[in-house]
């Protein structure tokens, strides 16, 4: 993950831009969540690099799973796959903190912030 424009599309995968994270932040130094700033409800994410990848081979490292929401309300109506029609998938980003820590702050990624 990185703040700077890819010049080239990837060999497998895509790259994602335009997620916002509420209620942590994405620290640039550390390349992990961390606890939100004073009064900024929502931070930017940087380029995400999605590459698919059988779970058995994923390497193991501590990580929050976050869900990834359309829009900030966090709730649709439920689909045949038992999902809320807003959410999108569940991405997990570097932590250093147990993954029960982001749940009680209710933290998860936007696609869209309110206007």
């Amino acid at each position: 993950m990185d703040d700077k424009e890819p010049s080239t599309a990837p060999d497998d995968g895509a790259y994602i831009k335009g997620l916002f994270l509420e209620g942590a932040r994405y620290d640039r130094k550390t390349r992990k969540i961390a606890e939100s700033q004073p009064k900024i409800l929502f931070d930017t994410m940087p380029v995400i690099w999605i590459c698919p990848a059988r779970r058995d081979e994923l390497k193991q490292s501590p990580s929050y799973t976050s869900p990834v929401y359309k829009t900030t309300e966090r709730r649709g109506v439920l689909s045949t796959t038992g999902h809320s029609t807003n959410f999108v998938i569940a991405m997990k980003i570097p932590s250093d903190k147990p993954e029960e820590h982001w749940i009680g702050r209710g933290v998860a990624m936007i696609c869209q912030l309110d206007n």
